[in-house]
C-alpha cells in the first residue's frame, strides 16, 4: 500500500510538470493480451501477480475482478500463450533469465488449483513450437535440438500427459516443417549452402525440391489451401520481381496461381487472415504508412467497416475469436492509444468494452506520430516516423534518433512507448526504416547487402540533416540510441560522424562484428550463411576485414561523445563481450562511459524492473548532455535496481574470447 502511494503522489506531482512518470510507460500494464476460448465460456489475459506479469482466466461474462491467477511465476514474466483447440489447457514458453533455451508449459485453468506443469522439462535445450492440429486437440508439434544443437527434430508432444513421440529426425539441416490442415505432414524448408531458400515436399522416404529461390530473395510456405492440394505461398522470385506477393503453389505439379500483390505497388505483402472454420482466405493486409487491408469475405469486411465507424482514428486488429467465429476479442490502437478492447458479437453487432492497456496513461498527453520521407546520401528515398513533443513549436528541438534492431526488420507507426516517452521529455524521435528494412521490396532490402557501417549508416546520418535542415532539429543537441543492430547503428554512428552526435546508448548492440558472427548460437545455423552473404564471411581473409573495418570498436579512437551501454548477461545472441568490448576501450581512452548489465536478461529486457532502471539512466544521461527533461528518483525498487545492475567500468577485465574464425566455421 505504503508503495502504492508513493506511486500516485509521485505521478500526481509529474502531471503538475508536464512529465509522464516512466512507470506508466514501462511498468507492468494492468491487463493486457487477452485471448477468449475457443467456446467462447472464457477469457484468459495477463496481469501482475506479486509484480510479475502472470495469466489469469475470467468467465466471459464476468467482471474481470472476479478473474484467477492460474500460474505464479514470480520472477520471469509470461509473453506469449495460446488456448488448446478444445479449450482444456493453456500453453506456454519460457526460457530463464533471457537465456533463449526455451521449455513449454500448459496449465488446466478449470482445475480447482491450478498447477502448470513443465511439458519438456530440458535444459540447454530450446524447444520450438511448431503447429497445433485442429484433428488432435491433445496435440503440439515441437522441435527439440537436444540431439544436435544447431537442428530441431521433429515430436508430437501430448499436451495432456508431455508424452513425447519422435515424427521425423532432421538429418537434412531442415529449418521449417508444415502441415496441412488435417495435421499431415506435407513440406519443409531449408537452406543450402549456396543460401539458396528451398522448399521440400515431404515424402515417404525422404524430401523431393519443388520450389527454391536465391539468398537475395524470399519464399516461403504460409498454409495449406482447404482442397489439401495447394498451399499458399509468399514469394518474391524473379529478376522481374520487387515485391512480395502472395501465390498458391502445387507442390506435386509445380503449377503456380497469383493470388494478390500490393494493389498500390509500394509494400511487400504482409499477412493472411484465414478462417479457421472454413480454411477459406478472409483478408490480407499490408504496412505502409498505415496498415492497409483487403477483404475477401464481404462479411467480414462489413464488420471492420461497422467497427472502424464505432471507433473511429484507430487500427482494428482481431485479437481472437471462438470456433464458430461469432465472437471477436478486437483491439482499437493508434499512435497515441495503447489499446481499447473489446469483445464483439457479430450477430448482435454488440460491442463491449473490456479494458484499456495501460489504463492509467494520460492519453491527452501522447504525441501524434507521423510518416516522413527524406533523401539520402546517394539518392534512395528512406522512409521514416517521427514524434515531436506535443505542445511545441516543432522547431529547435533536442532530438534522438532511434534505429531499430535487426536489421532486417522495420518500425511501423502506432504507439511506441519508446518514441512517446523521449518526445514528453522535449524531443523530437525519428525512427527510420534504413536501407537493408523488410516490407519496402527486396531491392530496397538488398541495397543494405554489405553496407552495415557505410550506406545503411548514411541513411540514418542523412535522416538527421533533414531534420536540421528543416528547422526541427538543434543540430548542437541530437543523441542516437539502439538495440541490437540499433546499438551497432548508435556506436558506428559516433565512430563514422563523431561531430553529430552529443551523446550515444547502446542497448545490446554488437561492437565487434567478428566476435558476433564468431558467436551466432547454434540454433540459428540455418541462417549463418544468409547473414554472411548480407555481411561478410570472416572464415575468408577479405570478409575478415571487411568486418573489421565496419566494427566500431576498430575506430573507438574517433568517439569523442559520452556513452551508457546497456547489455543483458545472458544475452545468446549479442553477448556480454560485445558490451564489455567497447566499454573498455572506451574507459581506457578516457572518455566519459557508463554501464549497466542485468544478470538476469538476455538480448533485451524483459522484466519490467530492468526496463524501468534502464530508461532512469537512459533519460537522466541524455538530458544531462542535451538539456531535456527527465523524471528525478522513481520508486524505491527502481532505484534500487538501478544501483544493481550499475557496473563500474573501472572492474571491467579484457574476455578471452577470440576475433579468430572457429575451426569449424573454416
Amino acid at each position: 500500500m505504503k508503495n502504492l502511494l508513493t506511486t500516485i503522489l509521485l505521478s500526481s506531482m509529474l502531471a503538475a510538470e508536464g512529465l509522464i512518470d516512466r512507470e506508466l510507460l514501462f511498468n507492468n500494464p494492468e491487463i493486457t493480451g487477452a485471448q477468449i476460448s475457443p467456446d467462447g465460456k472464457y477469457l484468459a489475459f495477463l496481469k501482475p501477480w506479486k509484480d510479475t506479469r502472470n495469466l489469469w482466466v475470467k468467465k466471459t461474462g464476468e467482471p474481470f475482478s472476479s478473474a484467477r491467477v492460474v500460474t505464479e511465476e514470480a520472477k520471469r514474466p509470461i509473453g506469449a500463450y495460446t488456448w488448446s483447440r478444445d479449450g482444456k489447457f493453456i500453453t506456454y514458453v519460457k526460457d530463464h533469465d533471457g537465456d533463449e533455451n526455451f521449455n513449454v508449459y500448459s496449465v488446466d485453468p478449470a482445475a480447482a488449483v491450478p498447477a502448470p506443469r513443465d511439458l519438456t522439462g530440458l535444459k540447454g535445450v530450446r524447444v520450438q513450437l511448431i503447429s497445433a492440429p485442429k484433428n488432435d486437440s491433445d496435440a503440439l508439434y515441437i522441435g527439440l535440438n537436444d540431439r544436435d544443437k544447431a537442428w530441431h527434430d521433429l515430436y508430437r508432444l501430448s499436451i495432456s500427459t508431455g508424452e513425447r513421440t519422435l515424427i521425423r529426425k532432421n538429418t537434412e539441416r531442415i529449418s521449417a516443417w508444415i502441415f496441412d490442415l488435417s495435421g499431415k505432414l506435407r513440406l519443409a524448408t531449408r537452406v543450402a549452402d549456396n543460401g539458396e531458400q528451398e522448399v521440400l515436399r515431404v515424402d515417404p522416404n525422404g524430401f523431393t525440391k519443388v520450389y527454391s529461390c536465391t539468398v537475395f530473395e524470399e519464399c516461403a510456405p504460409i498454409r495449406f489451401h482447404k482442397d489439401a492440394r495447394r498451399v499458399y505461398m509468399k514469394t518474391n522470385k524473379g529478376d522481374d520481381v520487387d515485391l512480395l506477393s502472395l501465390m498458391l503453389f502445387d507442390p506435386e505439379t509445380g503449377a503456380v496461381q497469383p493470388v494478390e500483390s500490393d494493389p498500390l505497388k509500394r509494400a511487400d505483402f504482409g499477412a493472411a487472415l484465414f478462417s479457421e472454420a472454413t480454411g477459406e482466405l478472409i483478408a490480407t493486409s499490408y504496412q505502409d504508412e498505415r496498415t492497409r487491408r483487403y477483404f475477401k469475405d464481404k462479411s467480414v469486411e462489413a464488420d471492420y467497416k461497422w467497427l472502424e465507424a464505432k471507433l473511429p482514428g484507430k487500427e482494428i486488429s482481431l485479437s481472437s475469436r471462438t470456433d464458430d467465429e461469432q465472437l471477436w476479442l478486437v483491439t482499437a490502437a493508434a499512435d497515441v492509444e495503447p489499446g481499447e478492447v473489446y469483445l464483439f458479437d457479430r450477430k448482435t453487432r454488440q460491442l463491449t468494452a473490456q479494458y484499456r492497456i495501460r489504463e492509467k496513461l494520460p492519453r491527452e498527453a501522447l504525441a501524434a506520430m507521423r510518416a516522413i520521407c527524406y533523401t539520402s546520401s546517394d539518392g534512395l528515398e528512406i522512409p521514416a516516423f517521427l514524434t515531436l513533443p506535443k505542445g511545441s513549436s516543432g522547431k529547435g528541438l533536442p532530438t534522438l534518433v532511434v534505429p531499430h534492431g535487426g536489421p532486417w526488420a522495420r518500425d511501423n507507426w502506432g504507439y511506441n512507448p519508446l518514441a512517446q516517452f523521449f518526445a514528453n521529455r522535449g524531443y523530437a524521435v525519428l525512427m527510420p526504416n534504413f536501407r537493408g528494412s523488410t516490407g519496402y521490396g527486396k531491392k530496397y532490402l538488398n541495397a543494405g547487402n554489405g553496407e552495415w557501417g557505410r550506406k545503411m549508416q548514411d541513411d540514418v546520418t542523412w535522416g538527421v540533416k533533414y531534420l536540421v535542415a528543416e528547422g526541427i532539429s538543434d543540430p548542437k543537441r541530437i543523441a542516437i540510441m539502439g538495440g541490437s543492430y540499433g546499438g551497432f547503428s548508435a556506436l558506428a554512428g559516433i565512430t563514422l560522424t563523431p561531430d553529430l552526435y552529443r551523446a550515444a546508448v547502446d542497448v545490446s548492440g554488437p561492437s565487434n562484428l567478428i566476435t558476433l558472427l564468431n558467436a551466432i548460437p547454434a540454433y540459428w545455423e540455418a541462417q549463418r550463411k544468409i547473414m554472411y552473404t548480407r555481411m561478410a564471411d570472416p572464415g575468408t581473409a577479405e570478409g575478415k576485414a571487411w568486418l573489421k573495418e565496419r566494427s566500431p570498436l576498430s575506430a573507438v579512437a574517433k568517439i569523442k561523445t559520452p556513452v551508457l551501454v546497456v547489455q543483458g548477461a545472458r544475452d545468446p545472441r549479442v553477448n556480454r563481450a560485445e558490451a564489455e568490448q567497447i566499454v573498455i576501450a572506451l574507459r581506457d581512452r578516457g572518455l566519459p562511459v557508463e554501464y549497466l548489465l542485468a544478470a538476469d536478461e538476455g538480448h533485451g529486457f524483459a522484466r519490467p524492473v530492468n526496463n524501468m532502471a534502464m530508461f532512469m539512466a537512459a533519460e537522466k544521461f541524455l538530458a544531462a548532455q542535451l538539456g531535456g527533461s527527465y523524471q528525478e528518483g522513481g520508486s524505491a525498487e527502481v532505484v534500487q535496481r538501478l544501483k544493481e545492475i550499475t557496473v563500474d567500468p573501472k572492474t571491467i577485465v579484457p574476455s578471452k574470447q577470440s576475433d579468430q574464425v572457429p575451426q569449424q566455421q573454416r
